[in-house]
């Protein structure tokens, strides 16, 4: 397939509600903020993960597409499977516990069998020299961390069980029969978002495509993921999350035509309140209820004077 041969700056919006969209480790899995601002966040490595299930799911075994960060994956046994291709009939290749490529053609060689037939080393990169040496490659699609246009205030929320899970719980649940103690029904804490629109930014490297074998089809298929993948990622955490708008823009040139950070600023979102528009850190916002839904907002996307070889792709 053809390289990639167009720039695309990505503006990414998805919603939650009532979920936790990442939970932070650090915080006993609290939805990731900033300390700073109390913006919602959410890790590039989140929205990667889920790229890389849908593509499990969409693409399944298809050649090219199969994925190299995957769950209860080795990663030295997909680079393994790099050298037994380069080194046919060489058994030393199939247990030996270090590996390491003869010569740089070799080492291009195993490279772009990595890149070829797995999708996330072709679009995101992948450090691939543990052990059994595949290389590193510098992958033509980078995901910043998104973050929430408003503040967000996480709740916790306390879970309770009908059922004991053992004689001896079962017979402290009877004794508090009638009292208004829970200790021994509660099982947990769930921590939600009630709501927050997110925003991302993605870029795409028609240069580093050239290395990797980035191409259109799979800049289609990349698209298709942003727009599907809460679909297929839903648990009692993040039931109601959803893609809510992409947009793309489309650079004549390899290299680019105008600065990123100045395309972005022209995708804007402002806060409704009946029929009146503010900038969402506005000060007059205090005074109003929080947002609850995706139509307390207003996206708009200045499309007045362009720069030369920029296009607007809506998906």
């Amino acid at each position: 397939m053809t390289a990639l041969a167009n720039r695309y700056d990505i503006v990414f919006l998805f919603d939650v509600k009532n979920g936790n969209p990442n939970g932070d480790p650090d915080a006993g899995n609290l939805p990731r903020i900033d300390p700073e601002t109390s913006h919602g966040l959410v890790s590039d490595v989140s929205l990667k993960r889920k790229i890389r299930n849908y593509t499990e799911l969409a693409r399944g075994a298809e050649a090219g597409y199969r994925i190299y960060v995957q769950e209860g994956s080795i990663l030295n046994e997909r680079h393994r499977e790099a050298y037994k291709a380069e080194r046919p009939g060489d058994d030393t290749v199939e247990k030996a516990p270090k590996l390491n490529p003869r010569n740089d053609d070799e080492a291009k060689a195993l490279t772009r069998f990595m890149c070829e037939n797995f999708f996330d080393v072709r679009t995101f990169g992948a450090v691939m020299s543990t052990g059994i040496n595949a290389g590193q490659v510098r992958g033509p699609v980078q995901v910043a961390f998104a973050s929430s246009v408003e503040k967000i205030l996480p709740l916790e929320i306390s879970i309770t069980r009908m059922a004991a899970t053992n004689e001896k719980e079962k017979a402290a649940r009877e004794k508090d029969a009638g009292d208004d103690r829970t200790e021994n029904r509660t099982m947990g804490r769930k921590h939600i978002v009630p709501y927050g629109l997110y925003r991302a930014h993605i870029f795409v490297n028609a240069k580093l495509a050239e290395r990797t074998g980035f191409s259109d089809a799979d800049l289609k298929h990349l698209f298709a993921s942003l727009k599907a993948m809460f679909e297929h990622d839903r648990s009692a955490a993040r039931g109601e999350m959803a893609t809510r708008r992409v947009v793309a823009f489309k650079h004549a040139s390899a290299l680019g035509n105008a600065p990123a950070h100045q395309l972005f600023e022209r995708v804007k979102v402002q806060r409704k309140v009946g029929d009146d528009l503010y900038d969402v850190d506005s000060a007059k916002l205090d005074n109003y209820p929080p947002a609850r839904a995706y139509s307390d907002y207003q996206v708009s996307v200045d499309l007045n004077g362009l720069p030369d070889g920029v296009e607007v792709v809506e998906l």
